[in-house]
């Protein structure tokens, strides 16, 4: 007969003591003899389901709390949570993937999946790739690039995670700056129409060129996230419009596009004169002029004499043309060298400054140049007078910019609190009489002259009283400036374009002769650039970046449409057209390739720097100086060796 066992008697300071629950089971089926809620020592041969509490102890959270046994961290894990800090849902989410089984039922006979409420992330509703592979796939990749992040945290409503989960939503400080420029723009809207009624209304002109200028935009942004300079997208948006219909610009609106191409120009030329350093120009008095004037005199000459053999286009036009296509475009090279640049390939020697700074000094050659041809062209003077009238454009045009940029050293006083935003009004109101006021008089080539100059002449006297050359803020306004006005530009040029009166004969001549421009160029570059310090590597990229058009094609091409549009001379309006037609193909041949050579060769010809330069300053970009190139300083011969 065998004996029950003994009742354990307990003292009251046991039975009233905490029970360790460290190791809790929950029994599923015919329970084992369990001591004071703890297993018991005779508990260990039979085979029942038990379900695991997550108050297990023997897999401790770092922050010291208890952690589900079930649930395993991998660094790539952990990765993506740190995206949804503070988005407790995401990691209920995260332990449910891990608990339940592939064939999505649950793993150890708990209880059905959660259905989803209106709150759920998106990535539950939309069965978006999981947590392990969300940062791989596609989709989160072409989010996170839309998203464009700018640095510093920013406040965002409590509900703004859950209702829009990163990356897959803009982020709160982007939806609040688009929403602010939908409202203002609505607001401006409303008092144009309240003052000028039905021109814009839906229909009217005005209305149209709003809507143009708004999608094309929109078209740049959508051109940048394939990395192309997205002035493409804007001038592609423009001639989608023109072709389809959704635009019509005629009569007195003719004028009003006109006005705004020159203002665009006058935000072009002064931006080029803030980014001239006078000292780094002083000791580069010899490179500079090499590298910025001989390829552009030798292109220029080369499409003129194309097109007048080829085109049939007189000498004095073709002149025109050449001094248009010639320029190079800073809105092309800029980003793409800004990325070589982060990245540290060719710093070590200012290259990518080196390239900014030339086709800034090119643009303002172009722009000088046409104005003194087309002001000799359309002058009704006499012979001598229009002889003169060059040299008097030139001579005029730099005393007119040195007067007002020595001017706005002394107004306003530089200790004013409002010296900045006054300067900024100095500066652009100087341009615009410069440019508009001396096509008036018929010196239309003085304006330019001096609209670049006062801006150098300025920026001198200001870097003098502490202003930096890269930490200028009138720079960064005309910064906003253009990004206000780029899409005005390119998209009014695109209208100039009607595909179904384009001549095939016009449009395959046209390519050949901006072909052989632009090699001829390639090759004078390369041979210019012997005796620097450049290697012939650096020496082709060099000529390889200098090839893009953009800017200055869009601002001038159409000028001389628009001077001869209400004029009884038939040929010269076909001369212009042709002029208008190879300065839009130069933009949509040269723009994309000169960004995919530049973003292709510079890993491939330039040399990575160990540490790359880091620009610091409170600006929102940092623009390109001629301050810090180093390479081709003649007057310090062994500073530029031993870099």
């Amino acid at each position: 007969m065998s004996s029950s066992p003994e009742p354990v008697l307990h003292t009251a300071n046991e039975l009233t003591a905490p029970l360790d629950t460290r190791r809790r089971v929950s029994i599923a089926s015919d329970p084992p003899t369990v001591v004071d809620g703890r297993h018991s020592p005779h508990f260990g041969g039979q085979e029942t389901r038990r379900r695991l509490s997550v108050a297990s102890s023997d897999h401790p959270a770092s922050d010291g709390r208890r952690k589900s046994i079930l649930v395993q961290h991998t660094p790539d894990t952990m990765s993506v949570h740190s995206h949804y800090s503070g988005n407790a849902h995401y990691v209920n989410h995260a332990f449910q993937q891990d608990v339940f089984a592939d064939n999505g039922k649950p793993a150890n006979g708990e209880g059905p999946l959660k259905k989803h409420s209106m709150t759920d992330p998106t990535y539950d509703k939309l069965k978006l790739p999981q947590p392990d592979d969300i940062e791989k796939s596609w989709l989160f990749l072409f989010c996170k690039r839309c998203r464009q992040e700018e640095g510093g945290p920013s406040w965002e409503p409590p509900l703004w995670h859950r209702l829009c989960p990163y990356p897959f939503c803009p982020s709160y400080r982007q939806f609040a700056r688009i929403l602010s420029l939908c409202l203002i723009g609505l607001l401006c809207w409303g008092v144009v129409y309240t003052v000028l009624g039905e021109t814009a209304a839906p229909g009217g002109q005005l209305f149209g060129l709003a809507v143009l200028c708004i999608a094309a935009h929109f078209g740049g942004w959508l051109m940048s996230l394939t990395t192309l300079p997205a002035l493409i997208g804007m001038l592609m948006v423009g001639i989608l419009f023109q072709n389809v219909g959704l635009v019509h610009i005629e009569g007195e609106y003719n004028e009003v596009v006109s006005e705004l191409r020159k203002i665009a120009l006058v935000i072009i030329l002064i931006r080029a004169g803030l980014d001239l350093d006078p000292s780094a120009l002083k000791r580069l008095r010899i490179t500079v002029p090499k590298l910025g004037l001989v390829p552009w005199v030798v292109e220029c000459a080369v499409v003129a004499v194309m097109t007048h053999y080829l085109m049939d286009l007189p000498w004095i036009w073709g002149f025109l043309l050449g001094s248009i296509i010639a320029a190079v475009s800073p809105a092309v090279v800029v980003s793409c060298l800004f990325r070589l640049r982060q990245k540290g390939y060719g710093v070590a020697k200012g290259i990518p400054t080196l390239i900014i700074a030339v086709s800034g000094i090119d643009d303002a050659t172009s722009v000088a140049i046409f104005g003194i041809i087309h002001s000799l062209m359309f002058s009704s003077d006499a012979l001598v007078f229009q002889i003169i009238q060059g040299p008097l454009s030139i001579i005029g045009g730099i005393g007119f910019g040195v007067l007002w940029g020595v001017l706005a050293k002394y107004v306003p006083e530089k200790q004013d609190p409002f010296v900045v935003p006054l300067r900024i009004l100095m500066l652009f109101g100087g341009g615009l009489i410069a440019v508009l006021g001396s096509e008036s008089i018929g010196y239309g080539g003085a304006g330019p002259l001096g609209c670049i100059t006062a801006a150098f002449v300025s920026c001198y006297f200001w870097s003098k009283q502490g202003w930096e050359v890269e930490d200028n803020p009138v720079a960064t306004a005309f910064e906003i400036f253009w990004m206000i006005f780029e899409p005005i530009l390119f998209g009014l040029t695109g209208t100039q374009i009607k595909i179904d009166e384009l001549d095939r004969w016009t449009v395959s001549i046209g390519i050949a002769c901006l072909l052989a421009g632009i090699i001829i160029r390639i090759i004078s570059t390369v041979f210019v650039a012997i005796g620097g310090k450049l290697n012939l590597k650096e020496k082709i990229f060099v000529a390889l970046s200098w090839m893009a058009k953009a800017t200055v094609q869009a601002a001038l091409g159409p000028v001389a449409l628009d001077s001869v549009r209400d004029g009884n001379r038939p040929d010269e309006r076909e001369y212009a057209e042709r002029v208008l037609v190879i300065c839009v193909l130069s933009i949509l041949l040269t723009a994309p390739i000169g960004a995919i050579l530049i973003t292709l060769s510079g890993p491939r010809l330039l040399k990575k720097t160990t540490t790359p330069a880091i620009i610091e300053g409170w600006r929102r970009s940092a623009r390109p100086s001629l301050r810090d190139i180093s390479i081709n300083d003649e007057d310090d011969d062994t500073a530029a060796v031993a870099s």
